[in-house]
């Protein structure tokens, strides 16, 4: 990512440790990234990667074990509890399911127009007018705003989710599995909204998605995760044009294509390979072919090698080396 663009937030040398009793689970391992204006981050990986427990981090939800997160020049672990309280107004979230995230005894209105009252913004008035131009926004009627979530489809729901998420007109939207839950053809519509929303608001997101099809259609910028590491981290041309490693190159063997014999011996390849394993220096060896047979993969420290400027990735052994 182009060094002239404005850093909005940043996460430097993250990581997040759960303990409990003598056993501990390292869900972050020293990961760094930052968030440009105006662009997406595509932060990708399986269930378990640490993706979900970066987007708490940034939204302040969590706090990190070690290392710092920075959003709009202020760092998080610092800030009294109404300068946090004022920074929320900034960032923003929308969740997986579009049913369990809104209140199903309220209506559209009254869910869109709460962080209004939350932080006590204009009058009655201003407030149903500021709620009918988001429904506006987001594709939805006037109709609406009486209707409650029970009346309305996934795809509406996730709609009145991304209208409540921009009521406080937020810098940054963290938008976590956000489409994952509906159907193709409207996984396509919210995508091509959001897209829309961020061209007409300057809005910068995170994008958290297990989905690397859905990551090449929204992102500038790829982050790839296995087990609370960043794997590799590049430009979406960088990630999908000339991917270097492994665990990258086998999520992308897994991405549906439209002639289902192509890369099939690769895909299976992949598949076949056994868990990971505690101990080694790198976490991905026992499902590397190439990883298997090095002694430097099992006991050499790994650290993210810059092939350019954009394009780094942590492998002793990248593809095409």
């Amino acid at each position: 990512m182009s060094s002239d663009l404005k850093v909005v937030a940043s996460a430097t040398g993250v990581s997040r440790i759960f303990r409990g009793g003598a056993s501990e689970v390292r869900a972050l391992d020293n990961i760094s990234f930052s968030l440009h204006e105006g662009k997406t981050l595509a932060l990708v990986g399986e269930s378990g990667s640490g993706k979900t427990t970066a987007a708490r981090i940034l939204l302040g939800l969590d706090t990190p074990s070690g290392g710092s997160v920075e959003i709009l020049g202020q760092t998080l672990g610092t800030l009294k509890h109404e300068q946090m309280r004022l920074l929320r107004r900034q960032i923003q979230v929308v969740q997986q399911d579009p049913f369990s995230q809104l209140n199903r005894r309220h209506s559209v209105q009254r869910i869109i127009e709460g962080p209004l009252l939350a932080f006590n913004i204009g009058d009655k008035e201003s407030r149903k007018k500021k709620v009918i131009e988001l429904l506006e926004a987001v594709g939805l009627e006037k109709e609406h705003l009486r209707r409650r979530p029970h009346e309305l489809s996934g795809g509406q729901c996730q709609r009145v989710a991304i209208a409540r998420a921009l009521a406080l007109d937020p810098k940054i939207v963290v938008l976590d599995e956000a489409v994952s839950a509906l159907d193709v053809s409207v996984r396509a519509q919210v995508l091509n909204l959001l897209r829309k929303l961020q061209q007409e608001r300057g809005l910068t997101y995170l994008f958290i998605t297990h989905d690397l099809g859905v990551a090449h259609y929204v992102a500038d910028e790829i982050a790839v995760m296995f087990r609370g590491r960043i794997v590799e981290r590049g430009t979406r041309e960088d990630v999908f044009q000339n991917s270097r490693h492994h665990y990258t190159i086998g999520l992308l063997a897994s991405v549906p294509l439209a002639n289902p014999q192509a890369g099939k011996s690769n895909k299976e390849q992949v598949q076949s390979l056994p868990s990971p394993a505690e101990g080694d220096a790198c976490l991905y060896r026992t499902r590397c072919a190439v990883g298997l047979n090095r002694p430097d993969c099992k006991s050499t420290a790994l650290a993210l090698t810059s092939g350019t400027s954009t394009h780094s990735w942590l492998c002793h052994s990248p593809q095409g080396s």
